[in-house]
């Protein structure tokens, strides 16, 4: 019996490096199913979008999602109805375009710049776990309230909560991992939570229990848990190392590293834009067929999880020209890392405000910053992206 591409796709190829798989999965069978992952894949952008933004086709409810299995139910991510409009109603208002605009300097500058100070000067750094994942960590915790909690801590967190979320192969072993943190954080947090249910506070957090809900009343604790984990992973995980990507991107390309640093603000954030697309730090939304349906000439079946490949999409060379190029001049329009639809990113303001701060802060304190002689960073994972090691000197300017 012979074996099509798709079938003999592993996790371990994709973790590797999913883009070549996906370039070839647009070319030959752009909806397919990928047995290892226990999903269906959308790999064109035209495919990726209309599922992710026809929910009376395709819904986001999937109850043996990675991240439903991992974290409980329901989730801002996989809810539909009222109970989405309330758990994002929820999230959202700290995060919001203007309001972000109104505190993210004050905010995450002075992390960013404590954090880079106490790294030694002139000695190897791997800026990824000792800048870019703390500050990413340590300023989103201060939005939700947990300024009290280290930032080792917050780490460990999110790196226990991310085996959960990646986990489509439904490996134990990961799974372990991911209870692990979710038991460590609900020893935290429930304390925290049911105080803010009889004593509401401005942050995302007490808005989660008490938004929308009749005065004096908020929700039960079990019913927010899981979409605060998935808040405390999404948004330490996305600005962090989607902040690493871009600066890998920029040291390949020391022409577009100088246009960022002499271009001011605008070509900062076209960079962070570029980075998006260039390596999405989160892979896919996930969907479930409500009904028989065709998309792209290909039949799903009732039932049929479907990964929409945001990152494949944003590699779609019919909208992107060379989309495996890092580059902040394009003007092919906008990316898709933040996703689609009414389930598209809550935290997307304060994710490229603090990614522009972080580098931002690297970049004036260290102009002439590079990697280390003979280190290219290599990324990571399918579902979320990262470079793991960016090993630099940081070296004053003179």
């Amino acid at each position: 019996m012979t074996v099509t591409f798709a079938e003999a796709i592993t996790i371990e190829d994709l973790e590797r490096d999913p883009y070549p798989i996906y370039a070839r999965l647009r070319r030959e069978a752009p909806i397919t199913r990928v047995p290892a992952a226990n999903v269906w894949f959308a790999t064109r952008w035209a495919d990726v979008e209309t599922i992710v933004k026809t929910p009376s086709l395709f819904t986001a409810e999937a109850a043996d999602s990675p991240v439903e299995r991992s974290f409980g139910c329901p989730t801002i991510l996989t809810s539909e109805g009222e109970v989405h409009r309330d758990l994002r109603g929820g999230v959202e208002a700290r995060y919001k375009a203007r309001e972000v605009e109104g505190y993210i300097e004050g905010l995450a500058r002075p992390i960013a710049e404590r954090v880079l100070s106490e790294l030694p000067p002139g000695e190897p750094v791997n800026l990824m776990d000792r800048y870019f994942e703390p500050v990413s960590a340590l300023a989103l915790a201060q939005t939700l309230g947990l300024e009290d909690i280290p930032a080792a801590v917050l780490l460990r967190w999110f790196h226990g909560l991310s085996q959960g979320a990646i986990n489509y192969e439904n490996d134990p072993r990961r799974h372990a991992i991911c209870l692990d943190a979710c038991a460590e954080i609900e020893a935290v947090l429930v304390p925290k939570l049911r105080q803010l249910s009889r004593e509401p506070a401005n942050t995302p957090l007490s808005h989660m229990l008490h938004f929308n809900m009749p005065e004096g009343e908020s929700r039960p604790v079990e019913q927010v848990l899981p979409s605060v984990k998935v808040t405390l992973l999404g948004g330490m995980q996305e600005p962090g190392h989607g902040a690493g990507s871009v600066f890998v991107g920029l040291m390949q390309d020391r022409a577009q590293f100088d246009a960022v640093k002499q271009g001011g603000k605008d070509m900062l954030t076209r960079a962070v834009n570029e980075g998006l697309r260039w390596v999405a730090p989160i892979g896919t939304q996930l969907r479930t067929a409500l009904e028989d349906t065709e998309i792209g000439g290909v039949f799903i079946p009732k039932g049929t999880p479907v990964a929409a490949i945001l990152a494949s999409a944003n590699h779609d060379e019919a909208r992107f020209r060379d989309p495996g190029r890092f580059d902040i001049f394009r003007e092919d329009g906008g990316h898709a890392a933040f996703g689609f639809g009414k389930h598209f990113c809550a935290g997307r303001w304060f994710s490229v405000a603090l990614m522009e701060i972080m580098l931002d802060v690297l970049f004036r304190a260290y102009p002439d910053v590079r990697l280390l002689a003979r280190h290219e960073p290599s990324f990571h994972g399918w579902e979320f992206r990262m470079a793991p090691e960016i090993l630099v000197s940081l070296r004053p300017a003179n």
